[in-house]
């Protein structure tokens, strides 16, 4: 009888592992912590009202923020969430340009998440967008905004379009927004969501951004969300005097993220912070060191 039951105990002990297995290959790569705050940020979303007047654009900012943008933040599932996004993620850290951040309030990040991913969108954590993509960390794409240094009537050369999520964001804050994706999935699908939601002034072009955007340039700033190994010259070639380049630039493992600022005596060159992009492919990997 002992025996019988030693074996029933180790048959239930088997069947559980299993189950835990299914069920940890089923779960998204997210931390727990991660996990936990957007189950947390979901369950007080649900007590929240549509908009409250202290989501609404701040007086005296020149934001061009689209209708359809802005009714697809009436989604009161993700408004906690977003608000808390910038209070505690951006705003708390070092991000202090109004501007910024009433752009990061704006654009509804949830709309270019995955579906699979979208309890996940305001977390402060990179996301899978498919062909070994990511939509990057909220806090990043608000520290790459700031440093920009952009005005209303400028025009924006992004590289690497991604999901679109930092194109719409610029889009709010500056006159035109020219991005190029290498990735053709990727392009077609950002171009139809920018579309959807109403960011005219963002022109996608499918492509290698290795070269930039020649019949477009120049630009007031260039903005870059994968990392080469060294700047690529064409880009730093369609910068204005006086412009600003950000890019993440280094290997895989070792990269930084640096502000280039072009002057009439010059380049001047800035590191801000460790990060960990994405490599950037394409024809700039010629210019790679042989190992």
């Amino acid at each position: 009888m002992a025996q019988s039951l030693r074996w029933m105990a180790a048959a239930l002990l088997a069947t559980a592992l299993i189950a835990c297995q299914r069920r940890e290959l089923a779960t998204p790569a997210i931390p727990e912590s991660t996990a936990q705050t957007a189950r947390d940020q979901a369950g007080d979303a649900s007590t929240s009202s549509v908009l409250s007047p202290s989501d609404l654009p701040t007086s005296g900012l020149r934001l061009n923020v689209p209708k359809a943008s802005l009714r697809a933040l009436a989604d009161a599932t993700f408004r906690r969430g977003r608000l808390d996004m910038v209070e505690h993620q951006i705003r708390a850290r070092d991000v202090r340009d109004p501007r910024v951040l009433e752009a990061m309030r704006r654009v509804p990040r949830h709309e270019f998440v995955p579906r699979e991913f979208r309890r996940y969108s305001y977390v402060d954590s990179p996301l899978e967008i498919g062909h070994e993509q990511t939509i990057s960390q909220p806090y990043i794409v608000a520290l790459m905004t700031e440093l920009l240094r952009m005005k209303p009537e400028d025009r924006v050369l992004e590289i690497g379009t991604g999901s679109g999520y930092q194109a719409a964001v610029l889009s709010v804050l500056v006159k035109e927004v020219y991005t190029i994706e290498i990735v053709e999935p990727l392009a077609k699908r950002a171009e139809s969501d920018l579309r959807r939601l109403g960011y005219d002034n963002v022109h996608v072009l499918c492509g290698d951004g290795y070269r930039g955007w020649p019949d477009k340039a120049p630009f007031d700033g260039v903005i870059v969300t994968a990392a080469p190994e060294t700047i690529p010259q064409p880009l730093m070639d369609q910068l204005k005097t006086g412009g600003r380049l950000v890019i993440p630039v280094g290997p895989r493992f070792d990269q930084e993220l640096v502000v280039v600022n072009k002057t009439e005596r010059g380049p001047f060159r800035e590191t801000v912070i460790p990060v960990r992009f994405v490599p950037m492919v394409g024809e700039v990997q010629k210019e790679r060191p042989a190992k």
